[in-house]
């Protein structure tokens, strides 16, 4: 699996705190052992966000990405709480 980071991705990646930081890299780490690990709820999106996928990193903070030839390349598109994410 090849995960690439989306530019939008990344600015908002630095601007979470360190503690929240952590957090997505310890759940990016546990998706690239297994995408379907079920503490991440990977879920399918609906609605303009059709096509995309979600994962949890906390109670509110999700990644949003796009999953390519059965998991070989993903991009995370954004990461922050789940009203903004979504919203």
């Amino acid at each position: 699996m090849r995960i690439l980071r989306h530019k939008i991705f990344k600015r908002r990646y630095k601007r979470l705190d360190k503690f929240s930081r952590k957090r997505v890299d310890l759940s990016i780490e546990k998706f690239y052992r297994d995408p379907f690990d079920p503490s991440l709820r990977n879920h399918a999106l609906s609605g303009k966000m059709n096509g995309k996928r979600a994962i949890s990193v906390t109670g509110d903070i999700r990644i949003v990405f796009e999953e390519h030839d059965n998991y070989v390349l993903i991009v995370m598109l954004d990461i922050g709480a789940h009203g903004r994410v979504y919203g």
